[in-house]
């Protein structure tokens, strides 16, 4: 088991893999979805609260993190003009799980139906990035999602009370970024795409 310290220092990674993120949207290297991006910030941000409410110590800074660097990325995306805002019914239906996870939250106090309806959210709201990620890996750069990896590896080593409160968020994360990864990094749609092709070419 890691000292929980070392959750700093992969805090830190994770902020330099969101402005090398930020830096790349601003030359327009990037094409952020900021549908995506918009609720990868608030989800978070109301697990990261839910989990002080469970008691979650310096664990719920990766989940700090990973709502931080999204809302810096989205503010960022305005001055990309390759960045779009795109709003369909799956949106809306991101925006009502978020906010349902809120409402849940205050109302029943229990902080973990309001981390797992953030991850929901989350998880809806990853969609969009997802299916740009398969097709088109190139509109994507990789070395945050490698970082949040990183991130969520460190917190899970790090976790003592193996409660929802302090798993659900870190595992979430952990499992995101690794398909992300596995889509832009390693291309692993477009090789899935080739595969389907050259069979039905037979």
């Amino acid at each position: 088991m890691l000292d929980e310290r070392f959750i700093i220092l992969g805090a830190v990674l994770s902020f330099f893999g969101g402005l090398s993120y930020i830096i790349d949207t601003i030359k327009g290297k990037n094409k952020p979805n900021r549908v995506t991006w918009f609720f990868w910030a608030i989800a978070p941000l109301i697990a990261f609260f839910a989990e002080l409410e469970k008691g979650v110590g310096l664990q719920s800074l990766m989940t700090f993190m990973a709502g931080f660097n999204p809302l810096l990325i989205f503010i960022a995306s305005f001055v990309n003009k390759k960045a779009y805002w795109k709003l369909d019914n799956r949106d809306y239906l991101f925006g009502f799980l978020a906010l349902l996870g809120i409402i849940i939250w205050q109302v029943t106090g229990d902080g973990n139906l309001g981390i797992l309806f953030a991850i929901l959210a989350d998880g809806f709201a990853a969609i969009p990035t997802l299916i740009k990620s398969y097709f088109e890996p190139k509109t994507e750069s990789s070395l945050i999602f490698l970082l949040g990896i990183n991130m969520a590896g460190i917190t899970l080593l790090t976790i003592e009370d193996w409660n929802f409160a302090h798993w659900g968020f870190p595992v979430y994360i952990l499992l995101v970024n690794i398909l992300i990864v596995l889509l832009v990094k390693f291309k692993l749609g477009l090789i899935i795409q080739r595969r389907i092709a050259e069979h039905n070419s037979r």
